[in-house]
């Protein structure tokens, strides 16, 4: 027997003894943000994809026993429909499918790209989009969650949203969908994301929010960047050699006010010597952290003059990155600094994946019949 046969009987085993691990199959898995936090609410991501060769690397420091296809979603489909074919058994008792395709095409910047097109429009979208819903139509999953930028809501996009309802409406889901702010679910980063969940018996219902910017009953306060960064901001990681910020505007970037941006050197905001045009520049131009407050947007790219940016005016580490995204110090991550930051950049925050994960698992289990509970307690009785 191959290691390959070998490892998949393994898990087959381990599925069919124990109630402990809920099976899992991401695609377009990236840098694991979603696979570890569904690990971490009992889910064993059983297989993995993603197109970028440099993420199979960061699963195998983290993730060792995923079986992780490197290539095109395309291939994993027949990839995942040959393991099927192979090991059945393990395919019946699939929990649950997770993945968040490629999102430009919906994002708030492709407005401003004209010359790009838009949506299912996009081929990359359309083929990677319609590869989701490919792949639930062969692991047949009890339930998925498929995550994306909240644009992909707007009116604009009507068509590839229905698409979406449809699509997993017609294999037999029930659907839920939120807009979801990740501040309110306590990581240190606003952040807004689309959440569908789908499940086969019942309709899903989301997870009250822990954490709110005001001052509400059973809420606890946004968490802050100043606190997950607190030990990291030494003298040491003071000093931006390699990490130098703003560029030709680094003098500027200097003066910019904790949480605030290139607008604070605008006529509108009463500058006596205005810079810029307002809103002329994406709004993380200049983009600095208020220690007080949660981050704004991790971006997928790391940039010298688009942040957000520390407070002492430079670019983030890539260990502040990972503690904004709520990363585990321990999670290690394959390739440059930059390849690093674009894994991490894109990724869901573990921290909520951990939360859905943990909603899903409760309503994935039996409810007990109210009867069998009143037999029970007259026996005992």
């Amino acid at each position: 027997m191959s290691k390959a046969n070998d490892r998949k009987h393994h898990m087959q085993h381990e599925s069919e003894s124990s109630n402990m691990k809920y099976n899992l199959i991401s695609l377009f898995s990236g840098g694991g943000g979603l696979d570890l936090g569904l690990e971490q609410a009992n889910f064993k991501t059983l297989y993995a994809n993603d197109s970028e060769a440099l993420c199979k690397e960061t699963f195998k420091l983290n993730l060792p026993q995923t079986d992780f296809f490197s290539g095109s979603v395309v291939d994993y489909l027949d990839y995942l429909t040959r393991e099927k074919e192979a090991f059945p058994e393990l395919f019946e008792n699939i929990h649950l499918l997770a993945g968040g395709p490629p999102c430009p095409p919906f994002s708030k910047s492709r407005f401003y790209l004209k010359d790009k097109p838009r949506a299912l429009k996009d081929p990359n979208a359309e083929v990677t989009i319609s590869s989701y819903f490919k792949a639930l139509e062969i692991v047949q999953p009890k339930a998925f969650i498929f995550e994306n930028v909240a644009g992909i809501t707007f009116k604009s996009h009507q068509a590839a949203f229905d698409y979406i309802l449809e699509e997993a409406q017609s294999l037999g889901y029930e659907v839920s969908w939120k807009i979801i702010n990740t501040a309110n679910y306590g990581v240190a980063q606003v952040r807004q994301r689309f959440i569908m969940v789908g499940m086969k018996e019942q309709k899903f219902t989301f997870p009250e929010e822990t954490h709110s910017k005001y001052k509400e009953p059973n809420r606890q306060p946004w968490v802050t960047s100043g606190e997950v960064l607190d030990d990291l901001d030494t003298e040491a990681n003071s000093d931006d050699t390699g990490h130098f910020a703003g560029g030709k505007h680094h003098h500027l970037l200097k003066d910019v006010p904790p949480g605030d941006n290139y607008l604070f050197f605008t006529e509108k905001r009463g500058y006596q010597d205005p810079q810029f045009e307002w809103r002329s520049r994406y709004w993380s131009f200049l983009l600095k952290l208020d220690p007080n407050q949660p981050s704004w947007t991790i971006q997928a790219r790391r940039s010298n003059n688009m942040g957000p940016f520390h407070w002492k005016n430079r670019i983030l580490r890539i260990e502040e990155v990972k503690r904004l995204q709520s990363f585990p110090d321990n999670w290690k991550l394959a390739g440059t600094i930059e390849q690093q930051w674009r894994q991490v950049g894109n990724a869901v925050p573990p921290k909520v994946a951990k939360i859905l994960g943990q909603s899903i698992v409760d309503q994935l289990k039996p409810k007990k019949d109210v009867h069998q509970f009143e037999e029970i307690e007259s026996e005992i009785l």
